[in-house]
């Protein structure tokens, strides 16, 4: 099954001041899917770091999936979303583009996501928002897609028709 790398960006959850509740609902989503979680860290809200992260994951553990959470709002320290734009060689928008409409129709709020997606090399890269309940939400819209993309990705599928 497919190896998923988890990335919370979060100072204080990286301080070990905040309990990394979202991260804990992504991995109980993507287990209940059967993907094998491979890594799970907090990084602070440093560009840099979120970068150098995503690259280890994607080019040394090989991961199939990185599911970020955090940092993709208007604050200054909210940097996931830039850091995820250098780690991809394309992206592919509509993934985010879709959580958010769906986001949409719960909160008005969505439309203040900056969340972002994309590939690097092999690796799907998806931002994820910050709160458990939007985490959620998003992951259990999208996974069912997410699974086939991957599927396309990785070479285990070879057409997206029905």
């Amino acid at each position: 099954m497919f190896k998923v790398g988890i990335i919370t960006a979060s100072d204080k959850g990286a301080s070990g001041d905040r309990e990394d509740i979202s991260g804990k609902v992504i991995k109980e989503t993507i287990e209940l899917k059967g993907y094998n979680l491979e890594r799970a860290v907090a990084v602070p809200d440093e560009e840099e770091m979120l970068l150098k992260e995503m690259m280890y994951m994607a080019d040394e553990l090989k991961v199939d999936l990185i599911l970020t959470t955090g940092g993709t709002g208007f604050s200054k320290r909210d940097v996931t979303p830039e850091a995820t734009m250098k780690a991809c060689d394309r992206m592919a928008n509509g993934i985010a583009e879709a959580m958010r409409y769906y986001s949409l129709s719960i909160t008005p709020r969505a439309m203040l996501s900056r969340a972002v997606s994309g590939i690097r090399g092999q690796t799907l890269i998806i931002n994820l928002p910050g709160s458990p309940k939007a985490v959620r939400e998003s992951l259990e819209y999208a996974i069912d897609s997410i699974h086939h993309g991957l599927e396309i990705l990785t070479g285990k599928a070879s057409e997206c028709a029905r």
